[in-house]
């Protein structure tokens, strides 16, 4: 089917396709086994590189078990408050006083332009000039406050397209029962919306999760991604073998968190208060056109 994006191919669009296809395969597996070549020169793929994962406990309940720990902590901390002060901006964005939008709407630009690992580096110096904070939890505070600044700004714009994504006759017809603006928003729109944002949340929430191994990396924090030095120090420099492991865990708690987002997604589509609308993450980008049906009420 076409569209305005795509066009179906036709035949030989079709054997174009698949010789890439294949070509690209067979560059894909030739550089597969020229590293795990090198792997192998290096003895990375040795057997005793390996083994501790399955035969020794303390790889897991000593490093890399406290470390999962540790990175479910500091997202955690950071989806619950990320989650309520982006839907703040999002609304502070659609309001109709200028007093509100404005400031909000230069919040939302500003730390959504700067790197998150930046914000992490700078929310450190800060505690360490400005704030009587321990230096044990001094990273976990600032990766938490990187990762929260960063994604509710984004979240901010996830909650603006949600509601952009809606029909105009939904706020038409709560203007014609006498809603006031508060109760179209809380009530009809928002509601429904939650529905249409789900995918990119979720994806916002995975990209949230990956990024506290910024802190393990650069920030000192305990978490996963900082275990692989220790496991490397104490069983041998298998350094591949452990990050092999620790990307597992990453993949394993990623696809958890989306297989869950896919069953909540479908029981919300099973109720009413939907519109079958959805927002993709890369429809952020385009947030600045178009009405907006909140603004009608």
């Amino acid at each position: 089917m076409s569209s305005v994006l795509y066009d179906t191919p036709g035949p030989k669009a079709k054997r174009r396709n698949v010789y890439y296809t294949i070509g690209f395969a067979v560059v894909f597996c030739g550089a597969l086994a020229w590293a795990l070549t090198i792997m192998a020169d290096k003895g990375q793929l040795a057997a005793d590189k390996w083994s501790p994962f399955v035969t020794d406990s303390n790889v897991w309940t000593t490093f890399l078990l406290p470390g999962l720990g540790e990175t479910l902590k500091a997202a955690s901390l950071s989806i619950v408050i990320a989650l309520p002060l982006g839907a703040l901006f999002g609304i502070g964005r659609m309001s109709d006083h200028a007093w509100v939008r404005v400031p909000v709407g230069a919040v939302v630009e500003f730390f959504r332009a700067i790197p998150v690992l930046m914000l992490m580096l700078f929310a450190n110096q800060l505690y360490v000039s400005y704030a009587d904070v321990d230096s044990d939890i001094r990273p976990l505070y600032a990766v938490v406050t990187g990762l929260v600044l960063y994604n509710s700004s984004v979240i901010a714009e996830i909650v603006r397209a949600g509601v952009h994504s809606l029909p105009y006759g939904q706020t038409d017809a709560a203007k014609a029962l006498g809603m006031r603006k508060g109760q179209i928003m809380s009530y009809v729109l928002l509601p429904q919306a939650v529905t249409a944002m789900l995918p990119a949340l979720v994806s916002q929430l995975v990209v949230i999760l990956k990024d506290t191994a910024l802190g393990g990396a650069l920030l000192g924090v305990e978490d996963l991604m900082a275990a692989f030095r220790t496991v490397s120090a104490n069983y041998g420099s298998n350094t591949i073998a452990t990050l092999v492991v620790i990307a597992l865990i990453y993949i394993a708690v990623n696809f958890l968190l989306t297989s869950f987002a896919s069953w909540l997604e479908k029981w919300l589509r099973r109720s009413k208060r939907t519109t079958g609308a959805v927002v993709h993450a890369e429809e952020l980008e385009d947030l600045g056109a178009g009405p907006n049906p909140a603004d009608k009420a």
